[in-house]
């Protein structure tokens, strides 16, 4: 999942308006995010293999320390605890920590079973990424939904909280379209400069959330 991952980002900013969308952003994407330094550093393995599921072309071959529900998990309280340690809001804390494990959650909808439980073993995996359709329609909605959610919850407070916004929303769906439609990524190594790339995109999010405001009535962990 791609879009669905935002997705969760921007519903738990509705739950928690006080907390950057920058942070949920960087708690929903933190396993993908470190995963391309770890292929980098040649500790995890993934393979160009299309055909692999109908959805994506990658092969994900060793990925135990950033995927394995146990490393999601440890990564999950590490997060929620410097969040606790730097803000002192403990219902905040607890909600970044899920969302960072909702990333393995989500995840286990869409692979087929290669998502391992401890380390490298007991792989589990629905298998959604075999049903073109059934992605698209799943990640859309889920992704419609999250972002209502975020709108309800918050406005702009200037041009730059109503067009930065709305210019990374367009952002995620254009990546998101070029991924279901363009060609395999060229060779590993491409596909792990362009997940470095992708640290950017919570940056992005804490700058056009940073110019908009919680709406009235909105909760206010």
């Amino acid at each position: 999942m791609f879009i669905g991952h935002h997705a969760v980002a921007f519903a738990a900013k509705a739950a928690a308006p006080r907390v950057s969308l920058g942070t949920l952003f960087l708690a929903t994407m933190w396993i993908d995010l470190i995963w391309p330094l770890l292929l980098l550093l040649h500790v995890e393995i993934v393979q160009i293999a299309p055909g692999n599921t109908r959805f994506t072309p990658l092969a994900f071959v060793y990925y135990p320390y950033t995927h394995s529900l146990l490393a999601v998990a440890i990564w999950s309280i590490g997060f929620g605890a410097i969040y606790w340690i730097v803000k002192r809001v403990w219902t905040a804390a607890w909600l970044v920590g899920l969302v960072v494990l909702s990333h393995w959650v989500l995840d286990f909808v869409v692979h087929r079973p290669d998502l391992p439980l401890f380390l490298d073993r007991m792989k589990v995996g629905l298998g959604l990424w075999n049903f073109v359709a059934g992605t698209l329609a799943v990640e859309l909605a889920t992704f419609a939904v999250g972002l209502l959610l975020y709108l309800r919850a918050t406005r702009a407070k200037d041009a730059i909280g109503r067009y930065a916004f709305w210019a990374l929303v367009a952002f995620l769906l254009v990546l998101y379209v070029a991924a279901v439609l363009g060609p395999p990524p060229p060779s590993v190594r491409t596909l792990v400069f362009m997940g470095i790339a992708a640290w950017l995109m919570p940056l992005w999010a804490w700058w056009a959330d940073r110019h908009r405001e919680p709406r009235a009535g909105s909760g206010s962990v």
